[in-house]
This record gives structure tokens, C-alpha cells and sequence, in this order.
């Protein structure tokens, strides 16, 4: 079957959407050794090519070549992080590094590198002022190439530049070495964090140790243990699995740690997490966040950088540690106080429940801020549960869209799936042309890693022809399951998530460009989160809600009463939730800063890195860096600050629909126009300002969550 790979043009599927049904393991390794030969013949065509290289013959090509290769990889590792097994997670071992040494023998081809040098070295020089041309808003130089097309000759010439393709053979034979090295670790830090979350099980066998959960906690720990495989007692009699099972997977894990009243119970299911792969076994991930640092600081340095923050800053918006630094800085300085104050708050109420001696520790912390939550706002997430029925946030969710940007959602239950979980929507434009296919992947299973993301089976681009290849969109998330007696429901959290995830597909999905390279979320890593982050503000919006929060049961909408309640605790410890996520961040940046080999133990390096955002207990044993996957193997390196980078971006540009109308038109379309379709065919915040008129500034953050009151008139 691994001819189902080697069809260029289409698959005989509904929109030729991946043939999952047809798709073997054994199709993956020959579909990806034919893509790199047929690579190599496109690359080597382009090098040898006798005419003059001009942006046509040699970037052009170079962007169109690998088209095979890239579907190819692109479903293998998605289903790497969604749909593994240790057959799939040998073969990526084993591929990794075969697929990273093609990739340098394409950037250290010293034919196809010196031809890129001499067309951005002959480019024509931009005129004083672009000109815009065309209804679909693209813009072009006027004799010269258009914006996209100098775009990409900059991406391209920079790749080759920041890839190493013109330092001396010595360096460039190091930097393969690293590359090869570094795609190995990559798999085996998640690797490792999968294995050791789905090796942790809770059983618990006394009813009365699931005193406080609610009802659909309860139910979705019976089905665990129900799914649990037996394991019989010593003595061969009976069977010791609990009946009922927690996990570290996240509904799971967060439900238990925010309703159990089991101190004991809750401490060990926090400490089981807080402490993967720092066990004295193969899934120990310390020595491996070891070597992809130095690895990454000598990288930069053979570039001729200080360090790596130095090296991936120059391509951000961000642009220089100094900036990130102020960011992070400004935000301890406004967050803090305000942060101690509700740490407090939290200290409080447990004293108030258990007595003054009681000493607050992390694994009370979702505990007993839930307490206070219900206590200040008569609300929490289980309240909200059966009004968040899945199908029905699906429905609202989707319902923006339409709202927005006047797209509609068919389901397509012919379009083949890699589980029997996922949902395919076949997804059009207010004109009826088909937009792009979008997958839905929502549920937890031990196949699949933990958190939300988005990725593409297919990207958006124009052909030579000029038919528009439209994207194909996947959804993953690992959302409350269904039980026997109930339908899928949500907290407000899950819902925030999903208009998360799906603010990155709607960049995706709306992406009109001419080069995959830069359609989609192939942004700047501290743009490419606005999108995204944008969508989770309607969460709590009263129109948004109104529109599907029914209850699941009676269909009795969201009382506007308990509407309220939830706009009244948006901003529940919401300080302390910027520390956090500041606290990550300067962690992140004190790995890559280093301009010298990392010598210190994890555990001490991290609590100093990360001290001037810390409020609460550290605890002896505990590690964050070993599962950090965004900055370890996720790509976020020296980038997590761009989830709070994009916020101030979020809040400033949310703050136009505030002022317009949630749902006004032309603010909507502006945005789809100017932030959605674009890509990274212009700088970003040439993109920004012209939906915005101005830069952002921090002030719409700050008033979204009540640090600032905001200035009338």
C-alpha cells in the first residue's frame, strides 16, 4: 500500500483527504525514501541548472520541490503525537535521523546555496511605495517583485544563512552532527513524557476516597478502570485494579486535583506528575534537557552568536532578549502584588476549613482556590458542565465562525480517519467554495500525547497553474470523554481550549497564499499565537454563550444569573495565572541564554531561573524542565514568552470588537484579511498595524484583567 503515498496529484478521496483506511506502517518508510530521491533529483536539477539562477529557477523551484516528502512526514509525525505505538515510535527513531542528514545535504549544497546567494544578492531593489493590486488584497512592486514573492526570497536566503550553508565544510560537518543528534532527543524527551504519564494509575477501591468529586469525575474514573487492563492478585485470586482509576492524563488529573477532599490521594497523583521523568530509569529525561541546551548554545555559537536566544531572537518580532526581558519584567512588576494578594486569599480560606495551622502546599492549590471560587462567585467548573455538552460547544463554536466570517461546517462521514474519534468537516466560504477540510480529534487515549494543539495534513498554497490547494485542518485535544450515562461535558476551561486550538485552524483554514512556506502559521513564533489567543476572549461573552449553552438534559439555555457569575470571576486569580506562565518563560530564557555548557543540576538551575515569578512551596524532587515539551521538543525554544507576547497582541486587538460590535462585519473582515489570510507574506506588525492603525500597547491587557481600571472618555 505505499503506493498511496506516491500519487502526486490527488487520492481517489473526497477532496483527496489522506486514505487512513489504506495506510499501513510498512507504507511510511518506502514513501519516505522515494520522497527524498525525488527531493534530491528536483534539488539537483535546481543547482545544475545552466541558465543564470533568477527568483523563478532557483527559489520558486526550490519552494515547489519536496511535495511528496512533506505529506509524507507531515501525517507520519502528526499521528506520532496522536495516534502512536511503540512500532510507530521505533520507526520515527530510526527515520529521524536519515530525513534531518537529507535535509542538511540540501542546505549545505554548495551549488544550490551559492545560486540563492546570487538572487538576493541581484534582487531588485524595492520602489519607495508598494502598490496594491487586485481584489484579493494582494500587494505587488511595481517592477520587481511582489511583497510575497520578496518575502519568500528573504525566508529562503536567510534559511540558507541561518542554516550554516556558507560558514567553512568543518562547522557545517558539526552542525549535521547536532542536527541528527537533536532530532533523536526530540523524539525521546516525548517519548519518554508519554510513557511515564500512561505508566501512572490511581486505583482506588474505597468508595470513600472519592469524596468530593462530582458525579461525572466519578463515572470517568469507573470507565478508566474499566479500560484498565487486569492484573491479578499474587496469590492468582481475583483482581487488585481498583474500580475505579485516576489518571495523569488531564481531565482526569485536573478534576481529581480540583474536587478531591483526600489530601493524601491528591499529593500523590500532584507528586506522580510533578515528578516524571526525573525516576531513576530509561524515561529520565535530565540528562537529555542537558544536551539539547548545549546543543542548541553550540549551534548558535558556530553561527557566531552568543547564545540561542541570541540566534532565534533575531527572527521574532520580539527581536532581542532586552525586549523579552522588559515584557516579563513589566508583567511581574503589575502582576505580583496583586498575585501575593490572591495567594493569600486562597491561604486564607483553606485556614478557614481546616484550621490556623494548616500549611497551604501546591497539590491544595486547585483544591482550595476552588473553595474560595464558590465561595466568592457561587460558581465553579461543574456548575457550567451540563450546559457545555460537546456537540452543542461544537455547534457554537462553529456558529462563530459563521457569525464572523459567514463560513459554514458540513460533516463528512465518507472522509477516512486515523481513529474511530475523529469528526471530518468539510468547511465553505460565504461564497460556497470549498474552504478546507478540518479533522476533530477530542478525547484522551494512551496513543495520544497530552495537551491541545493544532497541525495540517495539508498546507495551503497556490500551484503553477494557479488552482488554489486548499489546507486540510486537524484539531487534537484530550477533552472530558463521554461515560455510559452522559454525553461529553466541558468545564469553561475545555471551551477556552477549543477556541484556542480552533483560532489556529481558522489561520490556517482562511490562509490565501501563494507559497506554502509562508501560508498558514508559518509566522513568527510570538505572532503565530494571536490567532488563537484572540478566540478564547468570547468564551465568556454573553452573546457567544447564549448561542449553544443549553443545559443537556432540559435544553434550558445558561441562566443570564449564572452568565454573570462567570464574568464576575473572570479574572479569579488570574494574576497568579500570569506569574505562572511568566515563570515558564523565564525559564525558557535562562536555558538559552547560556553562553557556556549547562553544568548545573536541573532541579537547582530551574528554581533560580525561575525564582522572581515563584510564590508558592517549591518541593523538594519536583521538575518541570524534564516534561517542559514547548521549549524541549516542541519548537518553543527561547519562545515560550511569545504566549504572553501574543496576549498583549490579544487583548489589544479584541479591544477594536469590543469597541465596534462583537460581531461587526468589517472589524471581522479586516481581521480575516489582514491577520487570518496573509501568512507570513509581509512583516507582522506591518500586518498588525494595518488591521489595528497603531501599534499594540500593554494597556488592554491590563484592564481585561483588572489590573488597570480602564480610562473612560
Amino acid at each position: 500500500m505505499g503506493s498511496q503515498f506516491m500519487n502526486l496529484k490527488s487520492y481517489d478521496t473526497p477532496f483527496g483527504a489522506i486514505p487512513f483506511d489504506k495506510i499501513q506502517l510498512e507504507d511510511y518508510e518506502p514513501a519516505m525514501r522515494r520522497g527524498m530521491e525525488i527531493e534530491n533529483e528536483e534539488i539537483a536539477r535546481i543547482a545544475n541548472n545552466p541558465d543564470a539562477p533568477t527568483f523563478e529557477n532557483t527559489i520558486e523551484a526550490m519552494e515547489r520541490a519536496g511535495r511528496l516528502l512533506g505529506e509524507v512526514t507531515e501525517v507520519f509525525f502528526n499521528l506520532i503525537s496522536a495516534e502512536t505505538n511503540d512500532e510507530m515510535d521505533e520507526l520515527a527513531d530510526k527515520m529521524s535521523p536519515i530525513l534531518s542528514d537529507h535535509a542538511n545535504d540540501i542546505m549545505f549544497n554548495p551549488k544550490l546555496a551559492q545560486r540563492v546567494k546570487e538572487v538576493w544578492e541581484k534582487r531588485p531593489l524595492p520602489p519607495p511605495s508598494p502598490k496594491r493590486e487586485g481584489a484579493n488584497g494582494q500587494w505587488s512592486m511595481v517592477n520587481g517583485l511582489t511583497v510575497e514573492q520578496e518575502e519568500l526570497l528573504r525566508d529562503t536566503y536567510l534559511g540558507f544563512v541561518r542554516s550554516g550553508a556558507y560558514l567553512p565544510k568543518e562547522k557545517q560537518q558539526r552542525l549535521k552532527q547536532i542536527g541528527n543528534e537533536m532530532s533523536k532527543l526530540d523524539l525521546q524527551f516525548s517519548q519518554n513524557k508519554l510513557k511515564e504519564i500512561n505508566a501512572f494509575a490511581l486505583h482506588i477501591t474505597d468508595e470513600a476516597d472519592l469524596a468530593g468529586l462530582p458525579d461525572s469525575a466519578i463515572e470517568a474514573a469507573r470507565i478508566a478502570a474499566k479500560e484498565a487492563s487486569p492484573q491479578p492478585s499474587p496469590e492468582g485470586k481475583g483482581d487488585k485494579r481498583g474500580s475505579w482509576v485516576i489518571t495523569l492524563h488531564s481531565p482526569s488529573m485536573s478534576s481529581f486535583m480540583t474536587y478531591s477532599s483526600r489530601r493524601e490521594l491528591r499529593k500523590q497523583v500532584w507528586m506522580a506528575y510533578n515528578t516524571i521523568c526525573t525516576h531513576n530509569n530509561k524515561h529520565n529525561n535530565m540528562k537529555t534537557v542537558k544536551r539539547i541546551v548545549d546543543l542548541c548554545r553550540e549551534e548558535a555559537q558556530i553561527m557566531g552568536y552568543d547564545n540561542y536566544a541570541d540566534y532565534v531572537l533575531e527572527e521574532r518580532m520580539a527581536k532581542n532578549q532586552k525586549n523579552v526581558y522588559d515584557l516579563l519584567h513589566q508583567l511581574i512588576e503589575a502582576y505580583k502584588p496583586t498575585a501575593l494578594k490572591e495567594l493569600e486569599a486562597i491561604r486564607e480560606m483553606a485556614r478557614e476549613l481546616e484550621g490556623d495551622d494548616f500549611e497551604l502546599m501546591p497539590w491544595d492549590m486547585a483544591y482550595y482556590s476552588n473553595k474560595l471560587q464558590e465561595k466568592l462567585y457561587n460558581i465553579n467548573s461543574e456548575m457550567l458542565r451540563p450546559y457545555l455538552e460537546l456537540s452543542k460547544v461544537k455547534e457554537g463554536v462553529f456558529g462563530l465562525a459563521t457569525r464572523l466570517y459567514d463560513i459554514t461546517f458540513r460533516q463528512n462521514r465518507e472522509i477516512p480517519v486515523y481513529h474511530p474519534d475523529v469528526d471530518v468537516f468539510e468547511v465553505y466560504d460565504r461564497d460556497g467554495s470549498f474552504l478546507a477540510l478540518l479533522y476533530c480529534d477530542f478525547y484522551p487515549r494512551k496513543s495520544k500525547k497530552s495537551g491541545a494543539w493544532m497541525t495540517t495534513f495539508k498546507g495551503q498554497y497556490i500551484d503553477e497553474e494557479g488552482v488554489n490547494h486548499r489546507p486540510h485542518v486537524s484539531l487534537v485535544m484530550n477533552f472530558t470523554k463521554p461515560t455510559d450515562t452522559k454525553p461529553a461535558l466541558l468545564t469553561l476551561g475545555e471551551v477556552e481550549t477549543f477556541l484556542h486550538e480552533f483560532g489556529h485552524a481558522l489561520h490556517e483554514m482562511f490562509s490565501n497564499c501563494q507559497y506554502e512556506e509562508l501560508s498558514g502559521t508559518n509566522v513568527y513564533w510570538d505572532f503565530v499565537e494571536l490567532p488563537s489567543q484572540f478566540m478564547e476572549n468570547f468564551a465568556i461573552e454573553k452573546d457567544f454563550l447564549s448561542t449553544f449553552a443549553r443545559h443537556y438534559e432540559t435544553s434550558e439555555p445558561l441562566p443570564d444569573e449564572l452568565i454573570q457569575r462567570i464574568v464576575d470571576s473572570r479574572n479569579f486569580c488570574v494574576a497568579m495565572g500570569c506569574l505562572r506562565q511568566v515563570s515558564f518563560c523565564l525559564l525558557d530564557m535562562a536555558y538559552y541564554t547560556l553562553n557556556h555548557e549547562l553544568d548545573s543540576d536541573i532541579e537547582t538551575f530551574e528554581r533560580e531561573a525561575w525564582k522572581e515569578a515563584i510564590i508558592t512551596p517549591t518541593v523538594p524532587g519536583t521538575c518541570m524542565s524534564v516534561q517542559f515539551s514547548h521549549i524541549m521538543a516542541g519548537g518553543y525554544a527561547a519562545g515560550y514568552y511569545s504566549y504572553k507576547w501574543a496576549e498583549v497582541l490579544d487583548a489589544d486587538a479584541f479591544s477594536v470588537f469590543k469597541q465596534h460590535g462583537l460581531f461587526d462585519p468589517a472589524t471581522a473582515e479586516s481581521f480575516r484579511e489582514n491577520i487570518l489570510s496573509r501568512g507570513a507574506t509581509e512583516h507582522p506588525m506591518t500586518l498588525y498595524k494595518r488591521f489595528r492603525g497603531q501599534e499594540p500597547t500593554i494597556d488592554a491587557l491590563l484592564e481585561r484583567n483588572g489590573i488597570k481600571k480602564r480610562v473612560s472618555g
